[in-house]
């Protein structure tokens, strides 16, 4: 790789806070002349260096931070941070066999998502920067892994946002069988290339295994159930448990997954709308459950939504708590970064006076260690989850 073009910034207090990201009217002059995905290097006011990234002018994020060294943007340098992403993984997270394997910023390589389940990948290139380098990226992930099925997850729209077309690709390997995956003795049939998102949730796994530790028995509802991970972990301690979702394609996967489990006579599948659902049994069973698990969708795509998603989540928090019995379980959580935990709480409190109930808050729980966040980039903390004792 030669020399790099360089940009110059208007302001640095973003870049020396330890963010990673420059937005466009940051920079002095239009960055129209650059490739999307060209690495660039990029300094201050006085001319001074700050660091690496990838720029697209196309982007209101314009310029992605990869490194704060002056180094070549190459194979050497995308393996050794999968590596160290890898590493890490393998210190704090022993022996399992499903995991983020890379988190974008939160492992210093932006717009780069790699899933491993089991012996397959599920990767999303997020960003023009990344997409330029997919072939690299593929053959450094097929040397470091070894794995026998590669996906490319590339329909996210994320990627329109960088003026990327949406796809989906099979990179090495069929998909004749899927990978099965164990998330603490409980196993999972992931879809890599027809499953929401990547193909399965991994940021909630260890919300779920810490919230299997205080159920025992009981009935209850797992609300935006998916393919069912949380029903499964509560159905393998006794309990008997509702899945509902409107696809019939996540429906059907959670009755794989309880089979797989031995647990499709504790678990029963329904197809409806949730706010619909709950506002039915409201209506009939008010006071009638032990534990509800509610893991809506991300309801504000934007800081715009922010009000009316807010009241969503309310209307949505406020039923459950309804329908507990008193000294109830409720684990909720939200998936939106522009829900911050304050507003979260905040909405939790409101629903409580909504139900008319009282509501002690057990844990607030994040995601899972293999989505480290980047304590300079709020952004890279999305993950909410509270258990929530209903009086």
């Amino acid at each position: 790789m030669g020399k790099m073009n360089n940009v110059k910034l208007r302001t640095t207090k973003r870049l020396l806070s330890g963010h990673l990201w420059v937005f466009s009217n940051e920079l002095v002059g239009s960055p129209k002349g650059f490739s999307p995905g060209e690495a660039v290097e990029v300094h201050g006011p006085k001319d001074e260096f700050l660091g690496v990234g990838y720029i697209n002018p196309q982007s209101l994020i314009a310029v992605r931070i990869l490194t704060r060294e002056k180094e070549e943007i190459g194979r050497d340098f995308f393996r050794r941070r999968i590596v160290d992403a890898l590493h890490m993984r393998e210190r704090f997270l022993k022996n399992k066999n499903a995991y983020r394997a890379v988190y974008s910023e939160g492992d210093f390589l932006p717009g780069l998502i790699v899933d491993k389940f089991d012996g397959a990948l599920s990767v999303q290139f997020l960003t023009a920067g990344i997409e330029a380098q997919k072939d690299t990226l593929i053959s450094i992930l097929d040397e470091v892994f070894d794995p026998g099925l590669i996906v490319l997850r590339n329909d996210s729209r994320v990627r329109t946002l960088e003026g990327l077309p949406l796809y989906k690709e099979v990179v090495k390997g069929t998909l004749e069988s899927l990978p099965l995956i164990n998330e603490d003795g409980v196993r999972f049939e992931a879809n890599p290339y027809e499953g929401q998102k990547t193909g399965f949730f991994l940021d909630q796994a260890e919300n779920r295994a810490a919230l299997k530790e205080l159920i025992n028995g009981g009935e209850g509802l797992d609300l935006f159930s998916y393919s069912g991970a949380w029903a499964m972990h509560l159905a393998s301690k006794g309990a008997r448990v509702a899945c509902v979702d409107e696809s019939e394609r996540a429906l059907n996967e959670g009755r794989r997954n309880a089979e797989l489990n031995g647990l499709s006579e504790r678990i029963h599948f329904l197809k409806s709308d949730v706010f619909l659902f709950l506002e039915k049994e409201l209506a009939q069973k008010k006071g009638a459950y032990d534990f509800i698990v509610l893991d809506p969708p991300a309801f504000v795509k934007s800081a715009r939504k922010l009000k009316e998603a807010v009241k969503a989540y309310r209307t949505l928090n406020a039923r459950c708590m309804g329908l507990l019995r008193r000294g109830g379980l409720l684990a909720t959580s939200s998936c939106s970064y522009h829900l911050s935990r304050e507003m979260f709480l905040d909405m939790l409190r409101a629903a409580a006076k909504d139900a008319g109930r009282g509501a002690r808050l057990l844990a607030l729980r994040s995601q899972g260690r293999d989505h480290p966040v980047l304590l300079s980039m709020p952004e890279t903390e999305y993950l909410k989850c509270a258990f929530l004792i209903i009086d």
